[in-house]
Order: structure tokens, then sequence, then C-alpha cells
């Protein structure tokens, strides 16, 4: 299981890789990534998504936004 501070630092680059790859602020990557199912999954230690590298995530982000867009 992650601590609480390794969980909120591994979102901080989470949020810093999301703005940059989408060409937007941190504040709207920040809204994104908590509206997300990965970000409830990132949550809960069951699914071992906190193991899996930032990129990683990141790129789930970015899928679950475009499936949402059709």
């Amino acid at each position: 299981m992650i601590s609480d501070l390794l969980l909120w630092n591994k979102i901080g680059r989470i949020i810093v890789l999301l703005s940059e790859h989408l060409n937007i602020s941190s504040e709207r990557a920040l809204g994104i990534f908590y509206e997300s199912d990965t970000c409830e999954r990132l949550h809960d230690p069951e699914t071992g998504l906190y193991l899996m590298g930032d990129l990683y995530i990141v790129n789930d982000v970015i899928r679950e936004l475009q499936d949402k867009m059709g």
C-alpha cells in the first residue's frame, strides 16, 4: 500500500505531465484528472495502479478522455 505522501507526490507529477501533454493549465489538468475513473482506480490500493509509471497513468487518463469524446 502506498502512503498518502507518496500518492500526493505521484498525483502532482501526473498533473504536470497531463498539462504538458494536453497543452493546458495545471488547474485544468487537475480537474480532468480528479473527474476521471483513472483517479478513482489510483486511489484504490487493490487495483495496484499506483505501482505503474506516471506516464502510463497519464496515457490512461488521455485514453479515457478520447473515449468520452467519441
